[in-house]
């Protein structure tokens, strides 16, 4: 058959405008992988031989997930048809976006946040609306609350946000949701939340009795280590999560996943998974403080990344980077985010970003106010 670059069917105009999602590369042998917020521990002993001790694949696993659905709902003190789980939490955003954002409807984001938000929407019609964010690159929430129309039918929040791993304060979220119309969905992206240290930062399941309209996500992905098994989850009020499931695609999770979720669940190696966390977020909090020391303007960090705001300079420093064994992901003309992975990378990682940082021009953003104090401050 020849290949050429034409479709040889009639394909909706809107999906070809935009590129399949492309994961980042693998690293040069001796390098690093910085580039997916990978966790960079291996799996448990316990939780790897729970996972490969599944081995009817000749069947189908029971679509529901009864167990993982009752481990989880106990844990958040809420009934079982509260929970939903799906094959990583985008998942479960594409099965909101699908059941409550139809065509001509609006969703609505911060921006940059997480980049799969933009395309949630395009299968379903709906519009996105991105909400630029404030120059601490943090969520913009008054602008948001102004960006509600009739048609917006979804409001997006990322906490840590994701690239820029900044966090929305207890206070703020408090506030925002009291102008929410209660109509109106609320979702609430804690994939990276177990990595937060900051007291301030909101933890959503403590809202979920209070706001019916609200959603929180979560995943096994960082934390847990279990990206490459796919199973993330939702909480919240169960005629939202019945419309998701509705809308999912049937028996995605399979049971590997399901019992690899369930084992990390256990106390003992939740405990070692969570240690694992705490050393992760002491070797960010290192970097972070370093980096600051050298004179880089970077936002504190709560994910397990942190963000180079570098703007135009983008392209050229991710060769350093690349240069130097680092594969880390570039968001051109915006910045770079670079996960934090083993510790034999934190000595390469500074010593690029101190070459990086020498090339910036004086009055560049990510120098800037460096010398500054940080204050905190209420955005809505």
């Amino acid at each position: 058959m020849t290949s050429t670059n034409q479709e040889p069917v009639r394909l909706r105009a809107e999906i070809l405008a935009k590129p399949p999602y492309k994961q980042g590369v693998e690293p040069a042998p001796g390098g690093f992988k910085l580039s997916s917020n990978e966790n960079p521990f291996g799996p448990l002993p316990s939780v790897a031989k729970r996972a490969l001790g599944v081995n009817d694949f000749n069947r189908y696993p029971d679509g529901s997930l009864p167990a993982l659905r009752a481990a989880l709902a106990k844990r958040y003190g809420v009934p079982d048809e509260n929970v939903h789980v799906s094959a990583g939490s985008v998942a479960l955003l594409y099965q909101l976006v699908a059941a409550a954002v139809g065509a001509g409807d609006e969703y609505i984001y911060a921006w940059r946040s997480f980049e799969a938000y933009p395309g949630l929407g395009i299968v379903t019609g709906a519009s996105s609306v991105q909400v630029p964010n404030l120059p601490d690159h943090s969520h913009d929430l008054e602008a948001m609350l102004a960006a509600i129309t009739d048609r917006t039918r979804m409001m997006l929040l990322c906490s840590p946000n994701n690239p820029t791993s900044t966090t929305i304060s207890t206070v703020d979220f408090e506030a925002f949701m009291e102008r929410i119309p209660s109509n109106l969905l609320v979702v609430l992206d804690e994939a990276y939340g177990e990595f937060v240290t900051d007291e301030d930062a909101v933890n959503g399941s403590n809202y979920l009795s209070k706001y019916p309209n609200l959603v929180i996500l979560h995943t096994f992905s960082k934390a847990y280590g279990l990206a490459g098994l796919r199973v993330g989850y939702g909480i919240g009020n169960s005629r939202i999560l019945d419309a998701a499931r509705t809308a999912a695609i049937p028996l995605s999770v399979t049971d590997s996943a399901q019992q690899a979720a369930l084992a990390s669940l256990e106390p003992e190696a939740e405990a070692e998974l969570l240690e694992r966390v705490s050393v992760i977020a002491e070797r960010r909090d290192r970097m972070v403080t370093a980096l600051r020391e050298t004179g880089w303007n970077i936002p504190q960090a709560q994910g397990n990344f942190f963000w180079l705001p570098l703007g135009q300079e983008t392209v050229a420093a991710d060769r350093f980077f690349n240069e130097a064994g680092l594969v880390v992901r570039a968001f051109a003309p915006e910045g770079i985010r670079v996960s934090v992975g083993e510790e034999e990378s934190v000595a390469t990682i500074l010593a690029v970003a101190a070459r990086i940082l020498d090339t910036l021009p004086i009055d560049h953003l990510a120098r800037k106010a460096a010398s500054q104090p940080e204050t905190k401050r209420s955005n809505v």
